[in-house]
């Protein structure tokens, strides 16, 4: 039971640092306005920063790897 919770909490988080690529790279972004209770709105907006923090850490990590180069 706990290992799935686990599977599927590192899954939302996949999504939501997927969604802050996208938002990032394109500026398209889920139109929280369209969801009618203000709880629920607040909770999505807090999954998408959970999002953007772990894609910020993610381009920490990967640019001091040597395994990776910046181009521009």
């Amino acid at each position: 039971m706990l290992g799935k919770l686990v599977h599927l909490g590192f899954d939302a988080l996949l999504i939501s640092t997927l969604l802050a690529g996208i938002k990032r790279t394109t500026g398209l972004t889920p139109k929280l306005s369209t969801v009618p209770n203000k709880d629920i709105r607040n909770m999505l907006s807090s999954y998408l920063e959970l999002g953007e923090y772990a894609f910020d850490m993610a381009v920490v990590v990967l640019g001091r790897s040597d395994s990776f180069e910046r181009r521009r």
